[in-house]
């Protein structure tokens, strides 16, 4: 397989098949593979190290732990407040799905499904109705109408005020899904371009592509990759927490 087909496998999602469910076709592809692969790290692996006592194992129990306290503590608690313990599984769960959606796209002939627009958005959308949901249940329908309405504001301004309130709120979940998507496929499409040198260089001359240019792209590469290994944490982070941000504000906007 050439470096340009085994980066491909990396940025594009490849469909192996359709399934029709009541009249919808539905794709079967390497995307979706990936986050069944993930679903069933988190439902069945997960489970298996937090409770093993095997002491080779330990340093994995340590990780998860060192992170689901960092949630709890300065995502959780810090939005939600103290009595807030039960909203920890979803974000929790969101920010390891996100997390290992994004790292799987080094594994060799894996794929980052955050990479596709359809699986951000699908993310965003769960935001969405999470936000919704949560400000209707915590204030009522009618409060949580009302609060798309600023206080203090004069009646005159309700036509303009409301429908910026609400382009706002679709806003912001439309800017959850292209940030993550942008961020996480920018970093292969640059490695993508920067091992292309090699081969431009290399069809001019094939000592000036091997010799000259090779070394500095593999360098280049090299550092990009590690820092897309930062951003992949950093974007779960963010998608997390801007998650519980937008939902917290949601239940006690006034």
């Amino acid at each position: 397989m050439e470096i340009k087909e085994i980066l491909e496998e990396h940025i594009l999602d490849h469909i192996y098949g359709w399934l029709n469910i009541l009249g919808f076709n539905l794709p079967i592809s390497k995307h979706l593979f990936m986050m069944l692969i993930i679903a069933f790290v988190m439902l069945v692996i997960f489970p298996i190290i937090i409770r093993s006592k095997n002491r080779f194992l330990y340093p994995l129990r340590v990780v998860i732990e060192v992170i689901f306290t960092f949630l709890r503590d300065d995502i959780v608690r810090q939005n939600f407040g103290d009595n807030s313990d039960d909203k920890i599984p979803y974000f929790a769960t969101l920010f390891f799905f996100i997390l290992l959606m994004n790292l799987l796209g080094f594994v060799p002939y894996g794929a980052t499904a955050t990479g596709n627009i359809s699986v951000t958005a699908g993310l965003s959308i769960t935001t969405f109705f999470l936000i919704i949901f949560s400000g209707i249940k915590a204030q009522g329908l009618l409060h949580y109408l009302k609060s798309f309405i600023p206080s203090g504001v004069p009646f005159w301004l309700y036509p303009i005020m409301i429908p910026v309130e609400v382009i706002g709120l679709f806003t912001r979940i439309f800017a959850l899904a292209i940030r993550l998507f942008a961020n996480m496929i920018s970093g292969h499409i640059v490695i993508f371009v920067l091992l292309s040198f090699i081969f431009i260089f290399g069809a001019m001359n094939i000592y000036l592509g091997l010799i000259v240019t090779a070394p500095i792209a593999v360098i280049l590469v090299l550092f990009v990759s590690l820092l897309e290994l930062l951003v992949s944490f950093i974007q779960a982070y963010i998608f997390t927490a801007l998650t519980a941000i937008f939902t917290a504000q949601a239940m006690t906007h006034e």
